[in-house]
């Protein structure tokens, strides 16, 4: 009983935001090293439904940290700076064991993107050199490779980004000198796409890693430097063009971020609403290559992308950043993190790390939406990732500002150690309301049906049940991330067993939620349990 009423007591205080706006005693998260030396540097990180995280950066770096299996070499007579390379160039990192096994990637992914399929196969696209028209796929199974497709793109993709489709089909979209989009699996088509050209600043670009939701309407919203357009990909049409964001440039090399905001069964799916985060000024990157770095931006932009008249909300964060991550939390909340706070991406063009995590509270009613979490002590910078787990940590690694891996006498070394920042809701403060789940009606589910959840929990409070679809994360931009907060009702208890029931609807159409395998949690009060995967089919 005793620990029962300082559960509801802890209660009572995160939901009036006490915890989270109030004293110094507040809960602001931990970090925990899980792996000293990853092999290979995480400038491009995901996790499958298998609990396997996928680890790559670029093949033509010379050598990694990590050997491939022994005999096994890759042979290219191209690449600069190793003819043969018995080096690896992505691991495969298994959670909870924190197991890292060496794979063998053939061509260039350097600066390359990267969606799920609805079968749970990533499919990776373009990069440099070799890779810039390569379409790779790889299947997680116990002892996967890669397997790569030369020419499967219409033309070399560097710095494009992805969306997978109801179809199941991937968008590729932009890329360095491409204004156009395209489709794996491929139709034999290239569509011009001539906002990509008409937002490329001069000697800057700033619209690399272009910004990409896919809208309820089935629509794609695209954002570039400060602008964006709804396309209508079907028919190659720009359906609206939305106002500009004020401020400075949001994309590569400039870097901000984007989310988009959970999508609500209560508002039918059908509200949008788009977050922008940080960036540089547009000649920021030119600055830095003269060895002026300027300051990062501080604003936000925050636009309902489905409003007849939308526009852009400016929200200023605590501090400056610059390629900083941003993962959608299972409770609807945002985290901010890595990057810098001076400069811009690119090759040792940023200084002054952004060390403190931000959390933003889009509900929030507070003066300021953001809370300030538990700084970091690893730098970072370029070339660094976060993705959410389903344990609801998040995964932080990389950071690589050199040509190759530099450990000494540079001013942000090479990073190979990967740490786990849990976020305030997984403090032992709220152990009595983290609910456990025990078992599912299902874990294939069909559009539109009804999944019955058994948990339990020490003090039940507000129960909600939410939707993850797992990022792709490169260059401050995580891909395909998506959140949906289920129709839900309200959990019975069954007396003889102590579990509660609860029934949730999935999602009702393949635009609102593509098929693939999701991470489905129940938030108590702000407070999640661990995911369990499902696939939506």
């Amino acid at each position: 009983m005793e620990l029962r009423v300082i559960t509801t007591l802890v209660l009572a205080l995160w939901v009036s935001g006490a915890f989270r706006h109030g004293s110094g005693a507040s809960p602001r998260g931990s970090w925990e090293l899980l792996v000293e030396n990853s092999g290979v540097s995480a400038m491009h990180m995901l996790v499958s439904h298998t609990n396997k995280v996928l680890i790559f950066d670029r093949t033509d770096y010379g050598p990694s940290a990590i050997r491939l299996p022994h005999g096994r070499c890759r042979n290219d007579s191209s690449d600069l700076a190793l003819k043969i390379d018995c080096w690896a160039h992505s691991v495969e990192l298994q959670i909870p064991t924190r197991n890292i096994r060496p794979l063998e990637v053939l061509t260039d992914t350097w600066c390359s993107s990267g969606a799920f399929r609805a079968d749970g196969t990533f499919t990776q696209t373009g990069g440099w050199n070799d890779g810039a028209r390569v379409v790779r796929h790889y299947n997680f199974c116990e002892d996967c490779n890669w397997t790569e497709q030369p020419g499967g793109l219409q033309r070399p993709r560097w710095y494009a980004s992805n969306q997978i489709l109801p179809d199941n089909r991937v968008i590729v979209v932009g890329g360095r000198v491409a204004f156009s989009y395209e489709f794996v699996p491929g139709d034999g088509h290239l569509y011009s796409l001539p906002f990509l050209r008409s937002t490329s600043d001069e000697r800057s670009e700033n619209n690399l890693y272009p910004f990409l939701h896919l809208l309820p309407d089935g629509n794609l919203f695209v954002f570039a430097n400060s602008e964006s357009i709804l396309l209508d990909y079907k028919n190659n049409k720009v359906v609206r063009s939305y106002p500009s964001l004020p401020g400075g440039a949001r994309n590569y090399p400039a870097s901000g971020s984007s989310v988009m905001l959970p999508l609500l069964a209560s508002q039918r799916f059908q509200r949008v609403e788009v977050l922008i985060c940080g960036g540089a000024s547009k000649t920021a990157y030119k600055q830095a290559s003269s060895g002026s770095f300027e300051t990062a931006l501080k604003t936000c932009g925050r636009m309902v992308v489905t409003d007849n008249n939308p526009s852009w909300i400016l929200e200023e964060m605590p501090l400056p950043r610059v390629m900083g991550d941003m993962v959608n939390l299972p409770t609807g909340e945002v985290l901010i993190i890595n990057g810098a706070q001076q400069g811009t991406a690119g090759w040792r063009f940023a200084r002054n790390p952004a060390l403190t995590p931000l959390l933003y509270s889009p509900s929030s009613t507070s003066s300021s939406k953001f809370t300030t979490l538990a700084s970091a002590s690893i730098p970072r910078m370029y070339h660094s990732t976060a993705i959410l787990l389903p344990d609801t940590r998040v995964l932080v690694a990389g950071s690589n500002p050199n040509v190759g891996y530099d450990f000494s006498e540079v001013l942000f070394p090479t990073e190979l150690r990967i740490e786990a920042f849990s976020p305030p809701y997984l403090d032992s403060y709220f152990d009595g309301v983290r609910a456990e789940i025990s078992s599912m009606s299902k874990v294939v589910i069909g559009y539109n049906s009804q999944i019955t959840i058994e948990f339990s929990v020490s003090v039940l409070g507000d129960m909600e049940a939410t939707l993850y679809a797992p990022a792709f994360a490169t260059h401050a931009y995580s891909m395909n991330q998506r959140l949906l907060k289920l129709e839900s009702s309200s959990p019975v208890l069954d007396e003889n067993s102590g579990y509660y029931t609860f029934v949730v609807r999935a999602p009702p159409t393949k635009t609102i939620a593509p098929p693939g395998y999701y991470m489905l949690f129940i938030v108590n009060s702000g407070v999640p349990s661990t995911g369990k995967w499902i696939q939506m089919l």
